[in-house]
This record gives C-alpha cells, sequence and structure tokens, in this order.
C-alpha cells in the first residue's frame, strides 16, 4: 500500500488534552536540547510536505524548546542563481550543523525530487539519479554520527484548498498563496503520486520518514514533538553503546567500475627531460591551456584537479606551471591543511563541498580529501571502519561531480626514497627553502612502508572510469609538469 493512503486524515484530538500532553513534552525537549549539545550529537530536522500544511507553525512549537545559540533554520526556496552554478546538494551542504547542534530545514533536498520531478519534467533515469545521490549523502551523514529526522506533513485537497482560501482573505497573508500553489492544488493527485514515490523511494532504517496527519491543528504538533522526544532519547542512548567491531574488508554496494593500477614499487621512475625540450613544451601546453581555458569558461564547464603525492614530489611546482597558464579570475587554489575545530565538528568531506567551483571555473587541491584514507588511517586519527567506508564515501563524492558536468582530475606524484631525502637536505641547507621542511615530514617518512601500503589501497579502490588516478613520475620534476600539463588538457577535451 501506499505510504499517503495509510495516513488517516481524520484523526483529531482536543485543545485541552494536547496541553495536558505537550507541557511535559515541552519540558524533556529542552532538557534533551542540553544533552545533545553536551554529546556532541548533530541534529537535522527535515520538514517537506504540501502548501499550507503549517510547516512554519509545526517549527515554531518546536524550536521554543531549544536555546536559540543551538539551532538554526533555513527556509529553502528554488535556487537562486549562485547556486544554480554548483551541484544539486551543494547548498544543503553548506547547511549542515556542527556536532552539538540542530538545523531545521524547511524544506530540504527532497523538493527536487518531489515537485521538481513534476515541474523540471525529471525523467525516470534523473529521479533516479537524484535519489541516489540523496541516499548516499544520508547515509554518509548518519554513518557519521548525524540524526537525521525527516517530517512529511500531509492534508487532504479539500482541506488545502479552504486553507488557501482562508490566507487569501486577509492582506497580510495574501502573499503565502501563489499560482503554483493553486496549480498544485488543482492537480493534487499528479503531485499526490510523485510525493508518494518520493517517500517510498528515500524511506530508509537510517532515515525513516515520519508523516503527520494535518487536518486537525493539534494531533500533529503532538505527534511531532513526541517523535522528536523519543529520537532524540535513543541517539543519546545510542551514543553510550559500545561501537561495533569495525569492518575488515572495504565494501563498495555502489555500481563504480574501478580501474586497474599497479602498485608504486612497480613503477619506472627513470623518465627525464632536456632542458630545452622542456622550455618549448611548457610554452606550448601552457598556451593550449590558456585556450581551453576560455572554452571551459564559454561552455560552463567546471574542472576539479586534486594533487596527491609524497613530501617534497613537487606539488606546489607542478600546481604553479598550471596556473601560470590560466585567468586569475577563473580558478583557486586550495591548500589543504589539518583541519579546523570547524571543519572537525563536520563530516569530513563538509570542508571540501564549500570550496566546490562555479560552473566555468577551477578548483585546484593542493592535497584533498584523500587524506581520510592516508594519513588519518595511518596517524589514527578515524577508525578503522571510517577509513574503510571512506572509500564508498569518496567514490560518490567523486561521482556527485561527475554528473553534474565536472571534469575530476587526480594526480599521485611520485618518488622514491632516495630523493625524498636528497630534497628534504636541498631544503634544509636552502635559507629561503627551509620553510618547506618540518618535523612531521621526518616522521611521515619514517613511516614510508605504512603510506605505501595506504596510497596502493587508496589506488586500487578509488580509481574509477569516471575519476582515473594519474601516476606522475616526478623524480624529474620537469617531466612530470609536463605530464600534468597534458593530462589536463587529455582530460579536458575529452569532456567536452
Amino acid at each position: 500500500m501506499d505510504m499517503l493512503e495509510q495516513i488517516d486524515l481524520e484523526q483529531t484530538i482536543s485543545k485541552a488534552d494536547y496541553k495536558k500532553q505537550a507541557a511535559q513534552l515541552r519540558q524533556e525537549l529542552s532538557v534533551l536540547a542540553q544533552q545533545v549539545r553536551q554529546a556532541k550529537l548533530p541534529v537535522l530536522l527535515l520538514f517537506e510536505g504540501w502548501g499550507a500544511a503549517g510547516k512554519g507553525n509545526l517549527i515554531s512549537k518546536l524550536i521554543a524548546q531549544f536555546d536559540p545559540r543551538g539551532f538554526r533554520v533555513y527556509s529553502n526556496a528554488a535556487r537562486e542563481p549562485f547556486e544554480q552554478r554548483r551541484p544539486l546538494l551543494w547548498r544543503y551542504w553548506q547547511q549542515l550543523p556542527e556536532r552539538g547542534q540542530i538545523a531545521v530545514l524547511d524544506r530540504s533536498w527532497y523538493q527536487d525530487i518531489s515537485v521538481g520531478r513534476i515541474e523540471e519534467d525529471l525523467s525516470d533515469a534523473q529521479f533516479q539519479r537524484r535519489v541516489n545521490s540523496i541516499l548516499a549523502m544520508e547515509r554518509q551523514l548518519t554513518d557519521d554520527g548525524y540524526l537525521i529526522l525527516k517530517f512529511f506533513l500531509h492534508i487532504s485537497r479539500k482541506e488545502q484548498k479552504a486553507r488557501f482560501e482562508s490566507l487569501t482573505q486577509l492582506k497580510n497573508t495574501q502573499w503565502r498563496v501563489t499560482e503554483q500553489d493553486r496549480r498544485r492544488n488543482r492537480h493534487y493527485e499528479r503531485y499526490f503520486r510523485a510525493f508518494d514515490d518520493m517517500l517510498s523511494a528515500t524511506n530508509t532504517p537510517n532515515a525513516p520518514w515520519h508523516i503527520l496527519a494535518c487536518d486537525d491543528k493539534y494531533s500533529p504538533r503532538l505527534a511531532m514533538l513526541q517523535i522528536v522526544r523519543d529520537q532524540l532519547q535513543a541517539a543519546l542512548q545510542q551514543q553510550k553503546q559500545p561501537a561495533s567491531p569495525s569492518i575488515q574488508e572495504p565494501v563498495f554496494p555502489g555500481p563504480f567500475v574501478l580501474t586497474p593500477m599497479p602498485e608504486l614499487s612497480q613503477i619506472s621512475l627513470e623518465q627525464r627531460v632536456e632542458d630545452e625540450v622542456y622550455k618549448k613544451r611548457l610554452n606550448q601546453l601552457q598556451k593550449e591551456l590558456a585556450d581551453l581555458h576560455n572554452k571551459i569558461y564559454r561552455k560552463q564547464v567546471p574542472v576539479i584537479i586534486g594533487y596527491e603525492g609524497w613530501d617534497a614530489a613537487g606539488k606546489g611546482g607542478n600546481i604553479k606551471r598550471v596556473t601560470a597558464a590560466l585567468d586569475p579570475r577563473g580558478y583557486e587554489v586550495i591548500p589543504i591543511a589539518a583541519p579546523s575545530r570547524e571543519e572537525l565538528n563536520h563530516q569530513y568531506l563538509w570542508r571540501f563541498w564549500n570550496h566546490i567551483p562555479k560552473t566555468g571555473h577551477i578548483a585546484i587541491f593542493d592535497r584533498t580529501w584523500y587524506g581520510r584514507v592516508m594519513v588519518e588511517r595511518i596517524e589514527g586519527f578515524c577508525s578503522q571502519t571510517d577509513w574503510h567506508r571512506a572509500y564508498q564515501e569518496i567514490n560518490e563524492f567523486e561521482r556527485e561531480l561527475w554528473d553534474w558536468g565536472a571534469v575530476v582530475i587526480k594526480f599521485w606524484l611520485h618518488i622514491d626514497q632516495n630523493e625524498q631525502l636528497a630534497r628534504f637536505h636541498d631544503r634544509q641547507n636552502t635559507p629561503e627553502k627551509r620553510w618547506k621542511i618540518t618535523d612531521e615530514d621526518w616522521r611521515n617518512r619514517e613511516k614510508w612502508p605504512l603510506y605505501e601500503q595506504a596510497i596502493n589501497d587508496m589506488l586500487h579502490y578509488t580509481s574509477t572510469d569516471f575519476a582515473p588516478w594519474h601516476i606522475i613520475e616526478s623524480q624529474d620534476k620537469k617531466y612530470g609538469r609536463l605530464k600534468a600539463l597534458q593530462i589536463i588538457l587529455d582530460e579536458i577535451n575529452k569532456r567536452l
């Protein structure tokens, strides 16, 4: 049976009974909100449903129980032009709460697969792609400890029409009823079907839907308060349970086609290029990239380039030769260091979503989201379960960017241990380069075998047909720079 058809819209509760029960619930919720903050539990409350079903009223009744410093409400209407130049889920990643905070979304990503399915005339394939993106996002968040509560406010066609008529009687509320609202009421059955498809496709154990019957005034309020109370209690109790055993092998339920990658030990580092050849070829490639930069801006194609590599492998110099060919108004280089306090208080991909470029622009990451499966794995900054799970999460992230239309290019700059040691000594002995060498670089060098295994795993599990790894032999920096430039040209032209 369809989910909405199971809801009894005739259920009612008296005002006296509501007041009697709600008083106790409000007190409990006030205490729970403080416990959420102390336990650093991040909470997402999503409100979807029919126009005039009472989302604003319910949200108001709920947040009245919370400390204003502990929550934020977001009202999501149609995407603004600057949001339309980012991936569909980008603006919602900006709204994720920190650990210990509550975010309330008056409409969320679900408008993009409910009313959006009809009004954007989505095909079944487009609808399913958006559903898959949403399910992946919600799973990533709940795996990271987020509590997601999803409410759908359901009313009958007759009740909705009556509320529209009531709102239009007063000058101060006329603006709340649009022609779009009236059209949706006229085509109630069609939207009913779209809402029900959405609910059925996204009702998961980790983030189930709670449907509120809103023809009555008081019963949905009471039901919402009870659900939030019960779910907060359960989530806080769950935090106290011992962690489940770590998974032993990465698991990939997603439809990813992995491309074969060699072990680092199998890669030859003998490649060299003569100075005269280098200068001539560098100039030629940079001219081609400059022309191509204009083309991707005109065609509004975003490009995301991620640099990883051994310490002293030449990432900075390589990036410098790429950016020398680009219009400075159309690219950004994002250096990735240890996460800040704010970044640590979000799901780890959050800080990278914040730097996704606009269409037609280029983002170059000097180190990337792959720190999760390298330094965080080696140094114990996350659990084994966390970094095992990250392979799938990263593939999903990159697939989301690819489906949006981005060119995703990933470089691993490779050198051997002897070359790294020589470059370390050169940095130490050259005053203007000394800032580049740190104690951490020397500590990482001592863990070379552990990092080599982590890198081999990373290459094996995350080189996909839509975002393959490119190994840059950087023993000779000049050779590595030319190779990287050529790959960038090839990958952008291939996507164009």
